[in-house]
């Protein structure tokens, strides 16, 4: 009951994911209506229901266009788990801040980037120039979009594939 449920608003725009008891839920108080089911049954005592992987809402729900959370994770997964100043891939990455905190950088999407531990000791309390280092690509913030918000899940739901894409 807790496999992933992408919902989808009544324009079939994805909204977010959620459990299968939830999305059980939804469609038993008539909110919500199976639009695929690759996963089975749910047998009751007295009943047999589909199991949805993707459910659509019989109301259009009208909200702000999402946005990507700041976190370290987010900010490793938009460059792509590499050292923005050498390249590399590594398991363990450190979090850097472009404009050192001192020199009063923010915590935000155009100041942090991920860096291994040897670039980021190297670099230190300076800035890039300073340290003589280059940034592999400018940092930013990452767009909101349904493939990139949902699309870690696509490895075990392929069927949403076509929900995803175009949004």
């Amino acid at each position: 009951m807790d496999s992933p449920v992408l919902v989808l608003n009544a324009n079939f725009e994805p909204l977010n994911v959620c459990s299968t008891a939830r999305a059980m839920g939804l469609l038993l108080v008539g909110k919500a209506e199976i639009v695929q089911n690759g996963r089975g049954v749910i047998r009751t005592a007295t009943r047999t229901y589909e199991r949805p992987s993707v459910v659509r809402l019989q109301y259009m729900v009208h909200r702000p266009r999402p946005r990507v959370r700041l976190s370290k994770r987010e900010i490793f997964r938009r460059d792509g788990y590499r050292c923005q100043y050498c390249g590399r891939t590594f398991a363990h990455l450190t979090l850097d801040h472009v404009v050192p905190r001192h020199r009063q950088g923010k915590y935000e999407w155009e100041n942090l980037v991920g860096a291994c531990p040897t670039c980021n000791r190297f670099k230190g309390n300076r800035t890039p120039q300073e340290a003589g280092m280059v940034l592999r690509s400018v940092p930013a913030e990452p767009p909101a979009t349904a493939l990139y918000l949902y699309g870690q899940y696509l490895k075990v739901n392929q069927e949403w594939a076509g929900y995803l894409e175009g949004w």
